[in-house]
C-alpha cells in the first residue's frame, strides 16, 4: 500500500513537472530596447537591444556560421539544364514520375521551412541567431525558385501545376506532412520552452531526413550520367539543408544549457520515438517513389541509409540511437555526392568550386 502511495506520488511529480515545462512561455523579442545590452543575456525570455554587432554576440559559433552561410550563396541561375531538357525525355516512365513526386515533395517542404524559420527567430532574443534564421529562410526561397526553374525546363506550365499539388492528394504525402505539421503547430499555437524544443526536432525530421530517400534517387540518377544539372543543383540543396540541420540542433542544445530542467529522459525517448516514426514515413515514401521500379538501385538499401540517418540525428540531438543496428552508411557510394565541399571539381561536371572543408557532424559520417 505504502509502494502504491509512492508510485502514486511520483506519477504526480512528473505530471506537475512537465506542466511546469509547458508554463514556461516565451516572448518575442522587442524590435529595440534602448535599456538592454547588444550582447542577449539568453537565447530566449533574455534582454538584448537588438542592435546586431558581431564583435559582441553570445554565442562563439554564430559568426563563423554566418561567413559559412553566405559562403554558400547561389542560385539556380547557375545550373545548366540544356543536357537535362535533352535527357528527360529518355527517361523511364517510372524515373520521370519519381522525378516528378520527389521535386513536388521539396518544394513543399522547403516552403513550410520558409515560414517556420521566420516563426522561430521572432522569440530568438540574440540578434545574431535571428540573423542566421532570415538567411536561412532566405536559402529556401532560392531552394523553392530552384524546384520552379527545373520544372520549367522540363515540363509544361500544365504539369508544373500539377506537381506542386502533389501534397494535397497524394495519402503517402499526407501522412508525412501531418506528422510534421503537428510538431510546428504545437509550438506555433503555443509557444513555450517545451514545444520549441519539440518543434526543432521536427525540424530536423523534415531537413534531416525526409529530403534523403529523394537525395538518393537524384545522385543515383547522377552516377549514370543522368539529369546532372538537376542532380547539381539537389547537391547544393543537400549542402545548404545540413547547415540548417546543424544550426537548429545548436539552438537545441543551447535551449538545454539554460533550462537544464528541460534536459530529461522522457525528453530523449521523446527524441526517439519520434525519428521511429519519421524513418517509417520515410521508409514508406521511398517505396512509393523507388520500389523495384528503378533499376540500380536497391530499395533495401535505401531503407538502410534512412535508418543511419534516423540514428545520426538522435546522436546530434544527444539521444540514444533507435536503430542500433545501423551503424554505417550502406550507399558507399553517394558519399561522393553529399560531400560537397572537399574542393574538387564536383561530380556533376558543372564548373568547378572551391568550399570551406565542412564539418564532419554536419555532413553524414560512415561511422557512429
Amino acid at each position: 500500500m505504502f509502494a502504491q502511495r509512492q508510485l502514486n506520488y511520483s506519477n504526480v511529480n512528473r505530471v506537475q513537472a512537465k506542466e511546469e515545462r509547458e508554463m514556461t512561455t516565451i516572448i518575442k523579442r522587442k524590435l529595440m530596447d534602448i535599456e538592454a545590452p547588444n550582447r542577449s543575456t539568453g537565447i530566449v525570455n533574455g534582454s538584448s537591444s537588438n542592435v546586431l554587432n558581431w564583435d559582441d554576440v553570445r554565442f562563439g559559433w554564430a559568426y563563423p556560421k554566418y561567413k559559412r552561410m553566405l559562403g554558400n550563396f547561389w542560385t539556380p541561375f547557375e545550373i545548366n539544364m540544356g543536357t537535362d531538357v535533352k535527357q528527360f525525355t529518355l527517361l523511364k516512365t517510372e524515373e520521370k514520375e519519381a522525378f516528378l513526386k520527389i521535386i513536388g515533395l521539396l518544394a513543399l517542404l522547403d516552403s513550410i521551412q520558409t515560414d517556420f524559420a521566420g516563426k522561430v527567430a521572432d522569440y530568438l532574443t540574440d540578434s545574431s541567431l535571428n540573423a542566421l534564421m532570415i538567411i536561412l529562410a532566405q536559402q529556401e526561397v532560392i531552394h523553392n525558385h530552384s524546384y520552379s526553374y527545373v520544372l520549367s525546363s522540363l515540363v509544361s506550365k500544365a504539369e508544373q501545376d500539377r506537381v506542386f499539388d502533389f501534397w494535397r492528394t497524394e495519402p503517402v504525402l499526407q501522412k508525412r506532412n501531418e506528422f510534421v505539421m503537428q510538431g510546428y503547430e504545437e509550438f506555433t499555437n503555443q509557444p513555450n520552452i517545451d514545444s520549441l524544443l519539440t518543434a526543432i526536432v521536427y525540424d530536423v525530421v523534415l531537413e534531416g531526413l525526409f529530403f534523403y530517400s529523394g537525395f538518393a534517387f537524384f545522385y543515383h540518377l547522377a552516377r549514370h550520367q543522368k539529369m546532372v544539372g538537376t542532380s547539381t543543383m539537389i547537391n547544393y540543396i543537400n549542402r545548404d539543408e545540413q547547415i540548417h540541420v546543424d544550426l537548429f540542433v545548436k539552438i537545441y542544445l543551447e535551449l538545454l544549457e539554460e533550462y537544464p530542467e528541460m534536459n530529461t529522459l522522457e525528453r530523449k525517448r521523446d527524441v526517439e520515438r519520434i525519428f521511429k516514426e519519421a524513418a517509417e514515413l520515410e521508409i514508406e515514401w521511398a517505396h512509393e517513389i523507388i520500389g523495384n521500379k528503378i533499376d540500380g538501385l536497391d530499395v533495401e538499401d535505401v531503407e538502410s541509409y534512412i535508418y543511419f540517418y534516423a540514428n545520426v540525428r538522435c546522436a546530434q540531438l544527444k539521444s540514444e540511437r533507435p536503430f542500433p543496428a545501423y551503424r554505417k552508411n550502406p550507399l558507399k557510394w553517394i558519399k561522393a555526392y553529399e560531400e560537397v565541399d572537399l574542393g574538387k571539381t564536383d561530380f556533376f561536371e558543372q564548373k568547378s568550386r572551391q568550399y570551406v572543408k565542412i564539418n564532419v557532424q554536419d555532413n553524414g559520417f560512415d561511422d557512429l
